[in-house]
């Protein structure tokens, strides 16, 4: 009882800071949907780079990541790697453009940007919000499921009180200062999600015996576990690894993460927050790996009857100390609600900005569809499915497929009308649905290099038969 009493006290003085750093945001805000929704595009390059960071790992560095290295071993360190490249490419090719391209034209949502100044706008406006809705609270909801689940191994609570704490903590800071408040707290959370990870990577390396008894151990488990080439790839590496960086690249189909590229200071900062976030990004990966490496040499028994994406918040209570086990919780809980902030906001923005522009001006109906959304992916929280990679791979997936090759094509200014548009959406969604859902292709080669493909043939295709048209 002691012992959890030290936690629950090192845990809520954590989480109180984040809400403080949220509600003090609200001293600099104006209330405008500009500032609401945009942070009235001024936010400091560095704290793009670590909100960006924070918001694009979320519970899937600390559950999902962790869990997987665990049960595959050394070779996890692909998925990272690939993700990463494309992550990188994405930011590199696209992210000035939009920053530049969305002031331009006004635009306060990805949504918007997609259908502006399109023969047909309101039509892609609309869909794609959908879109954005109903996939991005999914995901959002697999946040707060992260969240619980440490909860529960800690604490022993049901896990439908992590949900609703993360969810009440969420609400407090989004309303006292909306995406300003989500970006500052992101990047406070992302300093200790690093840090904790960090921490707790290298206790268990030390407990271990080293990384070279880590090997050997894993070796000894299965000699799969240090096999660099992922086990049961029917079509060999090539294809899974391009998968994973489209994967990543994947980023220009997610407006939690691309409208912090909207909300900078200045599109000439974007190159050095690419490189900040790219840093913090792979610092974060690379730990969450080790430790769930050393956590399936301290912890062997989670494999058998267990749940693998336990292993970090089991690992912390089996070598902290009380009081870093609460850093770690806090960590943890923080990833998760660095994206679910971030998701609920950019729903909120595409139900009152694009499906109802009637609200877009009015600040306090804007933050009405805060908390009808928020409300919204509770109830998904509360009744979905619990593991927490699957949910948040699979929404990433539909997000890409559908919005990723739209956005690229009304960033490189080429010309599309409306039926195109919905197609090219349609057609990239259904892909990835039907490659993840019926064929069960996703650990031959992830949904989002077919969806996006699909959806980036069908328009080449109609450019095709336009230009033979003309002859």
């Amino acid at each position: 009882m002691i012992n959890q009493a030290v936690i629950a006290v090192t845990f809520i003085a954590f989480l109180g800071l984040f809400t403080l750093v949220g509600i003090y945001s609200a001293t600099q805000k104006q209330n405008t949907t500009a500032d609401y929704l945009l942070a009235s595009r001024n936010v400091n390059p560095w704290l793009t780079a670590l909100s960006a960071m924070a918001t694009g790992q979320s519970g899937l560095l600390f559950i999902g990541q962790v869990g997987f290295a665990y049960k595959i071993g050394i070779s996890a360190i692909w998925l990272t790697i690939g993700w990463a490249l494309g992550d990188y490419i994405a930011w590199w090719l696209f992210f000035k453009q939009l920053r530049q391209v969305s002031e331009q034209t006004s635009s306060e949502t990805v949504s918007s940007f997609l259908g502006h100044n399109t023969l047909g706008a309101r039509w892609i406006t609309i869909i794609s919000a959908l879109i954005t809705i109903a996939f991005l609270g999914s995901y959002a909801a697999a946040q707060l499921v992260a969240g619980s689940k440490a909860l529960n191994v800690v604490f022993g609570w049901n896990y439908y009180w992590g949900i609703i704490l993360g969810t009440a903590i969420v609400v407090i800071y989004c309303f006292s200062g909306g995406i300003r408040a989500s970006i500052w707290t992101d990047a406070v959370q992302a300093v200790i999600m690093i840090a904790s990870l960090l921490l707790l990577l290298i206790v268990g390396i030390i407990s271990s015996g080293g990384l070279g008894a880590i090997w050997t151990k894993l070796a000894a488990i299965d000699a799969t576990l240090v096999n660099l080439n992922p086990p049961n790839l029917p079509l060999g590496f090539l294809p899974f690894f391009i998968g994973w960086v489209v994967a990543g690249f994947g980023v220009v189909g997610q407006p939690h993460i691309m409208v912090r590229a909207m909300a900078i200071d200045s599109a000439d900062n974007l190159a050095f927050a690419r490189n900040i976030q790219a840093t913090a990004g792979l610092i974060g990966s690379f730990s969450a790996i080790g430790v769930g490496l050393a956590a399936r040499v301290l912890l062997p028994d989670l494999i058998n009857g267990g749940d693998p994406e336990l292993a970090l918040p089991f690992l912390s209570l089996e070598l902290l100390p009380l009081v870093f086990v609460g850093m770690m919780l806090a960590g943890l809980f923080s990833a998760t609600m660095s994206t679910a902030d971030s998701q609920i906001l950019s729903c909120s923005a595409a139900l009152t900005q694009d499906i109802f522009p009637q609200f877009a001006k009015s600040y306090k109906l804007a933050k009405l569809g805060t908390l009808t959304v928020t409300m919204i992916v509770l109830i998904i929280a509360l009744a979905g499915e619990n593991n927490v990679f699957t949910l948040v791979t699979f929404s990433w997936s539909a997000l890409a497929s559908a919005l990723g090759p739209l956005l690229i094509v009304r960033l490189c200014q080429r010309p599309i009308n409306a039926p195109l548009a919905i197609t090219m959406m349609a057609v990239g969604i259904l892909t990835a649905l039907i490659w993840n859902l019926v064929l069960n292709w996703s650990n031959v080669v992830y949904e989002v290099l077919p969806g996006m493909a699909a959806g980036t043939l069908v328009y080449l295709f109609v450019q095709v038969l336009r230009q033979n048209g003309k002859k």
